[in-house]
């Protein structure tokens, strides 16, 4: 009980060193509470008693008085394979925590405690932010990072000719499924701020001549073309009335023979410790943040019946936590 009631404050142990560039000071070396503080222009004092926590959180070991990353504390560099700096830096910050401190009301009331904190949506508050715009887009493409090595050996997307990633962010995931099917022509369609940093990841993955860009808003329109529709979590961002208006634009985007892939966390119908505790933790905060949420199947099925769907396939992404949710035009 004393872990859990402490647990946001070990989350802010997380969120000191990425601001203050601790990751960055031990690099892969072991250095003393002197170097990491001339390293970061802080006081040696605090400095200390900032490692030993993270080092007792299991982020750092302690050799005789020299701290090291460990593996999982390495994942706070910018600069690693895997890094989760950015996620870190985004899910720590006061503008994703201020209305978690309003979660009672937001049970009480069932209105978004960001619009009632902010006096506006997450995302309209996001593009007044630039510099945590780009960390969050940033975010997103690093808690892509382990789907995107799963699915496209998990579905065969060679079956078709061309995929959109809808609300797909800087192309991680459609960058991965192109790349791996040498016959598969890919389209990212996002908002400009959302697709900034593509062309850079298409030019990475060595696709961008079988990738185009599409700007625009999916609650508006999604344009046509594509043999199938790829869209990673976007839709437990929304309530079921606006994720219905996207899967409208989507049905009426695909052919009568295309197909629909939703990649989602799915919850159980009952806690049963299939669904890891971050992804009851994630249905809260869309709930007090965004005013959306994570579904069970059932709940899947019904939004994807409404708007025009039969639901074919569910299949497991372990260890990600996440689903790939096959769907067929009606």
């Amino acid at each position: 009980m004393v872990d859990l009631v402490f647990g946001s404050m070990a989350a802010q142990v997380v969120a000191a060193c990425v601001k203050l560039g601790v990751p960055e000071a031990l690099g892969q070396e072991s250095r003393s509470a002197d170097e990491v503080a001339a390293a970061c222009g802080t006081p040696t004092r605090t400095t200390l008693r900032l490692l030993r926590a993270a080092t007792a959180l299991g982020l750092l070991s302690e050799t005789e008085g020299a701290f090291s990353a460990t593996p999982l504390g390495s994942l706070l560099r910018s600069d690693v394979p895997g890094s989760l700096h950015a996620f870190a830096r985004v899910f720590t910050d006061p503008v994703m925590l201020r209305a978690w401190h309003r979660l009672d009301d937001g049970v009480r009331t069932g209105r978004t405690g960001f619009d009632e904190v902010f006096g506006t949506t997450f995302f309209d508050h996001l593009a007044s932010e630039p510099d945590l715009s780009a960390a969050f887009n940033t975010a997103m493409s690093q808690g892509t990072h382990v789907v995107s090595g799963l699915l496209p050996d998990a579905y065969d997307f060679g079956r078709f000719g061309s995929v959109m990633d809808v609300g797909g962010g800087d192309g991680t995931l459609l960058a991965a499924v192109v790349r791996r099917h040498t016959g598969l022509r890919g389209v990212l369609f996002d908002s400009a701020e959302g697709s900034a940093g593509a062309g850079a990841v298409f030019d990475d993955a060595g696709v961008t001549e079988r990738c185009t860009i599409a700007v625009g808003d999916f609650f508006t329109d999604v344009p046509a073309g594509a043999e199938a529709v790829l869209i990673k979590s976007v839709l437990h961002d929304w309530d079921d009335e606006r994720a219905t208006t996207i899967l409208g634009h989507c049905r009426r985007a695909l052919p009568d023979e295309g197909r629909l892939l939703v990649v989602e966390p799915v919850l159980p119908d009952t806690v049963d410790g299939t669904a890891p505790p971050v992804m009851y933790l994630s249905d809260l905060n869309m709930m007090v943040n965004l005013g959306g949420r994570e579904r069970t199947r059932a709940e899947f099925e019904a939004l994807l019946t409404g708007s025009g769907f039969t639901l074919t396939d569910v299949t497991p992404l372990p260890p990600s936590g996440f689903c790939l949710l096959e769907a067929v035009p009606r």
